[in-house]
C-alpha cells in the first residue's frame, strides 16, 4: 500500500509541467484555477498545487477541437 502511494505522489505533477505539457504559460495554468476552468487539482497544504496526470488528460479530451469539419466542396446534399 506505502508503495501505491509513493508512486502516487511521485508521478503528480506542479503547475509548471502542467504549462509544459499544454504549451500554456504558468500564468494561464494559474489562471484557469482561479476561474475554475482548467484541470482537477489537489491543495496540499496553504500555497502547494498538484495535478494528477489522468486528471490533466481527461482535461485536456473535454476541450473542443477544430478541424473536422467539412469545406463546401465536401458536403453531402
Amino acid at each position: 500500500m506505502t508503495t501505491d502511494v509513493s508512486r502516487s505522489l511521485q508521478s503528480l505533477l506542479n503547475e509548471r509541467d502542467v504549462a509544459r505539457i499544454t504549451g500554456m504559460s504558468l500564468a494561464s495554468v494559474r489562471r484557469w484555477r482561479l476561474v475554475r476552468q482548467g484541470p482537477r487539482y489537489i491543495k496540499l497544504g496553504a500555497a502547494a498545487v498538484r495535478y494528477r496526470p489522468e486528471d490533466v488528460s481527461a482535461w485536456l479530451e473535454s476541450r473542443p477541437t477544430g478541424g473536422g469539419h467539412q469545406g463546401a466542396g465536401d458536403e453531402e446534399n
